[in-house]
């Protein structure tokens, strides 16, 4: 089959729609598939070009075997709104010479956010022939407007009918989580068109392994109970609870350590928390790069991942629970809904109620005290559980089950 996947973001950049991307194209052509990447020039988080990429509007690579075409992109990690926007947009019509320079192809699977790729995407499948697949991994702009950031209200309702006009036109939607499909069923999507394309593992690169003795004596931490965050540090995560919760720990488990890896927004308001409270069992740590993870993981019990008490995040699977999950590390999810019920189904972590550091700091402790059985119990469990459900194979497995209709020479729409 010939597949083509439309991205904004692809390595070397970092992030879950990267890895997704990377790994899906990867096992695709494994299996003999033909595959071809259109992404942007790398950019994100920092919103540089690198040397290699700057003064161009297009590059042909291989990247680690994948067939890559890069394009323009407006830069634009922070600031105002209508910046990011004019980004989307740039990569949104540069994209267009990336899909000319492209193979045919039977089916275009186009990323979302941003929503406005789905423009590309969708014509894009026209003038190929091609069908063309929605890859929904957040609901935009409900998402926007709910966090706070989208507030023009006849902005609002124009992303809204291209989002409606999008849904409608996909032949099929694939959604990164349960919370998103509901939501397509109740826009009209029928069943039939719509199926999961979830953020999975590399459950080879991501096992359990010895303790790494170097991270272990550079962070000082041989002896301790290790909490790591490891991920983006925006607004979204609502680290500041958990820091506050750290504090109250530290009062009663002097043996737990909090190590933060990663960079954002919110990093220098949750270093200046760190520092007026003084929680000093609170360590943070730039970025790291994804193959490091394992190494990471090695020192940690457990894995915190948080979000904040929103009820637009009740839908939400936070790409980074599946690595700590498949590494034997268990999870302390502090979140409602579909990502607090998987773990809770599949006995693989503790859940603490989202943005109340008090519940936070109680179920800290609960970990930190659990005995060798009860923690390896949550620790086989968890890896069995991703290794199931969440290895790449697994979801490339159902992407080509729900795609396989092209197989049969039906006439394009």
């Amino acid at each position: 089959m010939r597949i083509t996947l439309l991205s904004q973001h692809f390595p070397p950049e970092v992030g879950a729609p990267q890895i997704r991307l990377y790994e899906v194209s990867k096992e695709l052509i494994k299996r003999g598939h033909q595959v071809e990447v259109i992404t942007a020039f790398p950019h994100h988080p920092h919103g540089i070009i690198p040397d290699e990429y700057k003064g161009k509007f297009y590059q042909y690579e291989e990247y680690e075997g994948i067939p890559v075409h890069r394009s323009w992109i407006y830069p634009s990690p922070k600031g105002a709104f209508w910046r990011r926007l004019v980004s989307y947009f740039s990569f949104t019509f540069s994209a267009f010479y990336s899909m000319l320079k492209a193979k045919k192809t039977d089916v275009i699977i186009c990323t979302s956010p941003p929503l406005f790729l789905g423009i590309t995407g969708y014509i894009s499948a026209k003038l190929k022939r091609a069908k063309f697949v929605f890859n929904v991994a957040d609901i935009w702009p409900e998402s926007a407007v709910e966090l706070g950031i989208l507030k023009n209200e006849k902005f609002i309702k124009l992303a809204e009918k291209l989002e409606a006009f999008l849904y409608e036109k996909s032949w099929k939607i694939a959604t990164a989580t349960e919370g998103i499909a509901d939501y397509m069923l109740k826009k009209g999507k029928e069943r039939e068109r719509v199926f999961l394309l979830p953020n999975g593992v590399n459950t080879e690169t991501f096992k359990p392994r010895e303790k790494n003795i170097d991270w272990l004596q550079k962070l000082d931490f041989e002896g301790k109970k290790v909490f790591t965050f490891a991920g983006r540090i925006g607004y979204a995560q609502g680290l500041d609870s958990v820091i506050k919760a750290a504090k109250l720990v530290e009062e009663t488990n002097p043996e737990v350590r909090f190590l933060f890896i990663g960079d954002g927004p919110e990093k220098e308001e949750l270093l200046k928390l760190r520092e007026k409270i003084q929680a000093d069992n609170v360590i943070f740590h730039d970025s790291v790069p994804v193959s490091e993870m394992p190494n990471i993981f090695s020192i940690t019990d457990f894995s915190i991942v948080s979000l904040r008490n929103i009820a637009l995040f009740q839908g939400a699977r936070p790409s980074k629970i599946f690595p700590a999950l498949a590494s034997g590390v268990p999870v302390l999810y502090c979140g409602m809904g579909e990502s607090a019920k998987l773990i809770e189904d599949n006995g693989s972590g503790i859940i603490a109620t989202p943005e109340d550091e008090k519940d936070i700091a109680k179920k800290i402790r609960h970990c930190a005290k659990l005995d060798e059985v009860a923690y390896s119990h949550l620790s086989k469990n968890g890896r069995e559980f991703v290794c199931r459900e969440f290895s790449w194979g697994k979801i490339v497995d159902d992407l080509l089950e729900n795609v396989q209709e092209l197989k049969k020479g039906r006439e394009y729409e």
